[in-house]
This record gives C-alpha cells, sequence and structure tokens, in this order.
C-alpha cells in the first residue's frame, strides 16, 4: 500500500475515533495465543494482502518468529490482492520468501490432499466484508471442508466484519447456489469469518465428509492435539456494535469504507447493463450508463489496476454518485440493503428490456443478477414495479428464521 493510502486509511480511523473507545485488535495480533500451536509444525497459511500483524504481512511475522510456513493458499484477486475480479490466478512461487503459493480461486478452489501433503497445522487469515457474495466466505468453507476431509488442525484468526451491525437482505434459496452465495444467509449477516464458520459447521452446511468428521470430533471432545480441532482465535475489543475501519483495502474494488458500506446495495448493478463505477476512483459509489438522463451525474470508467476490463469503458455514464464521508454514507445506508437506487435506475432505464444482462442460455435463471440476489424473483419485482416495502416484505419469513439461527453461533455482544 502506498503512502497515500495510508494515510487517507489513517484519516478514516481518527474520523471514527467516537465509535470505539479501544482499539479493536484482530486475532492475527494475538500472536500469544496461537503460536506455541504453531512452533515445531508444517504450517499452511490462507491469507492476502489484509492479513497483517501490525504494519507487517501475517506471513512475514510468522516466519520472523520461527515458524515454518510451508504452503501459501490464495483466495479470489490473489495472495498479493491485485487481480481483477473473476480474473484467473495461476499457483507460483512467492518472490519475497521462496514458498509456493496455490490458487483456491475458480475450478480449484479447495486444497486437495496432495495440496497438504506435510502440512500440520493449516491457518486462514482474511479481512472479509461481511456481504454474501464477497467470495472470501466460499473460500472459507473450502478450506475449512479441506482442513476436516484431511484431518488436520484449523486455526482460523478472526477479524472485525465492517458491516457486522446489522442483518438484512433476501436468504440465499439454494437453487440459485454458486461461488458468489452457497449458503442460505441473507446478502448482509452479520457475523465474523469466526462466527460464520461456527454457523457452517453447527447448521451441517459443509460438505458431506466433512460433516460427518467434525459430528465426530465434537462428539469425542478431541483437543487441540487431536487428528482435528478447529479454533477461533478471536476480536479484542469488537462487538457487533463496532464499526470498524479497514486498515488495508480488502480488493482492488473496495479501496474504502465508503465502497465497503455501499456494496451491499450497489453490487446489484453488476447484474445490470449499469455500470457500478469499476474503473473510478469510486467503485460502487458510482453507477450509470451512457443511455440515462444527461441531467444526472456523469462519469467516465476507464482501465484501471484491478479493474482492466469491465462495462462502458471510455464512455460518459450518467447516474448517480452517492460517495460522501463515511459517516454520510452510513446514513445513506441506514442499515439495509438500500432498493431505492435500484428500481429508480430501472425506472429511468429507456430499454427495459435490456437493463439486466440475460444470459446466453436466455433463461434469468441462469443469470449473474439472480446469483446475487439469491432468487429468481427480484429481477422481476423490479420489472413489474412492486414496492421496496412489498419486496422487503417478500423476504420474510426466511430472513427472520435466519436471525434465530445466527444468534446460536455470536462470538461478541450483539447490536440487539
Amino acid at each position: 500500500m502506498n503512502r497515500k493510502i495510508t494515510f487517507v486509511f489513517f484519516l478514516l480511523t481518527i474520523s471514527f475515533i467516537g465509535f470505539s473507545q479501544k482499539r479493536i485488535i484482530p486475532g492475527a495480533e494475538r500472536m500469544d495465543q496461537y503460536l506455541p500451536l504453531l512452533k515445531g509444525k508444517n504450517v499452511a497459511l490462507f491469507a492476502n494482502q489484509t492479513s497483517t500483524v501490525g504494519n507487517s504481512l501475517l506471513l512475514d511475522s510468522l516466519l520472523k518468529r520461527g515458524i515454518k510456513v510451508v504452503k501459501i493458499f490464495g483466495p479470489e484477486h490473489g495472495f498479493r490482492g491485485t487481480a481483477d475480479a473473476g480474473e484467473k490466478v495461476g499457483n507460483a512461487i512467492d518472490k519475497e520468501t521462496g514458498i509456493e503459493v496455490i490458487s483456491l480461486y475458480g475450478q480449484h478452489n479447495k486444497a486437495t490432499a496432495e495440496d497438504l501433503k506435510g502440512v500440520d497445522v493449516m491457518v486462514f487469515d482474511i479481512q472479509d466484508v461481511g456481504v454474501r457474495f464477497y467470495t472470501f466466505i466460499s473460500s472459507l468453507q473450502r478450506y475449512i471442508e479441506a482442513a476436516l476431509e484431511n484431518s488436520i488442525p484449523l486455526i482460523i484468526l478472526d477479524r472485525p466484519n465492517p458491516n457486522g451491525f446489522y442483518v438484512d437482505g433476501p436468504v440465499l434459496d439454494l437453487k440459485y447456489k454458486s461461488f458468489v452465495g452457497m449458503q442460505p444467509i441473507p446478502i448482509v449477516y452479520g457475523l465474523t469469518l469466526g462466527e460464520y464458520s461456527m454457523m457452517m459447521a453447527g447448521e451441517k452446511w459443509l460438505s458431506d465428509s466433512a460433516n460427518k468428521k467434525y459430528a465426530y470430533y465434537q462428539h469425542a471432545k478431541k483437543t487441540v492435539d487431536s487428528p482435528f480441532h478447529l479454533l477461533v482465535i478471536k476480536n479484542l475489543n469488537y462487538d457487533h456494535n463496532s464499526h470498524y475501519i479497514l486498515p488495508v483495502k480488502p480488493s482492488p474494488n473496495l479501496p474504502d469504507i465508503q465502497s465497503v458500506y455501499l456494496y451491499p446495495s450497489t453490487c446489484f448493478f453488476e447484474g445490470t447493463t449499469l455500470s457500478e463505477g469499476r474503473g473510478t476512483d469510486k467503485p460502487f459509489q458510482v453507477f450509470g450508463a451512457p443511455s440515462l438522463p444527461k441531467n444526472l451525474y456523469s462519469f467516465t470508467p476507464h482501465p484501471t489496476e484491478g479493474a482492466k476490463s469491465s462495462k462502458h469503458y471510455g464512455q460518459v455514464c450518467y447516474g448517480w454518485n452517492l460517495s460522501g464521508t463515511p459517516q454520510q454514507v452510513l446514513q445513506k445506508v441506514n442499515k439495509k440493503v438500500q432498493l431505492k437506487w435500484l428500481i429508480e435506475a430501472y425506472r429511468l432505464f429507456p430499454h427495459k428490456d435490456s437493463f439486466f444482462i440475460v444470459p446466453k442460455s436466455g433463461n434469468m435463471e441462469h443469470s449473474f443478477f439472480d446469483k446475487l440476489a439469491g432468487n429468481n424473483e427480484l429481477w422481476q419485482q423490479i420489472k413489474h414495479g412492486v414496492s421496496e416495502k412489498d419486496i422487503r416484505a417478500s423476504w420474510e419469513p426466511a430472513l427472520s428464521n435466519y436471525k434465530k439461527i445466527r444468534k446460536k453461533y455470536l462470538l461478541y455482544k450483539d447490536f440487539e
């Protein structure tokens, strides 16, 4: 991260200091809690550029303390976090350390027995943003399954959820399961990755073999020295009322906390012909298209690092600019997955039949929009002019049922 970006995040942290009197300490910084479990072991680390201990990468901190990291696994955007969304990232040797890096995104999204050969302990440490279609939670699921299926202890270094102070959105119908949504959870699910791990295991949402292994070890009450143990290193000074400002951008197109706050609501535009702001300095904060009314906010997206290709590059787009201070954006979101921007964009769009991107099959049930929404109803509700109030009502009772399940797996004080 360059100095300018670091300074911006520093200013954001200072501006939000009123939300938390004590500094939130992520699990990775609590090294006294897990280093003894790694000493003398061959360690596999699932990490990216957000996996930090202070100003250092977790990998460097572990190596400096004599921990033997033998494998690095990377998610979407790669271990260094610079690849485009969905871009294929191959295996490589990390230039800084000489350690093998294996990509677990795309067709090869679960570590195999061969990948884990010689590994004694697995560690997971990645910053999530608390949104169902952000693929790191799918990567986490596959990593847990690999640990269980290969009877290797797994340590999850928990991190705060920057959207962890509310729960909202349609619950995914498993008919629309994909890597951008694998479980029956709402768009904003209100859990840290540590809590979400407990939910997946407790609700038997893992692979059949992983579920059986987990049930066996739970029944046997195995310890950390057993063939398998799932351990979450909790955050300190964090609860679900916290407003945590990320010290490092989690991916190329979520450059600041404003984009993170708006992402649950504006990511829907990825499934439409509108630009969602990729190729600008405000991705997911601005959105629009060349054919919208020219009296709206205008912007022109261009290829950038981490957004080399997307919609309407080099064309003037007209639409909306939701940017502002973090506090202003929080007020706009108002602890909800906001639909008003999607509804208004559709109302003003002149070519209604081409607003939603239809897949080659011609069946919207195969569309990316349905994968984002987690159902085949939302696009039809928008098309037929259903009110936001009635759309939100259609999310019940699944949303309320999810909230009850969520309560069982909380590791931190809740917001209600």
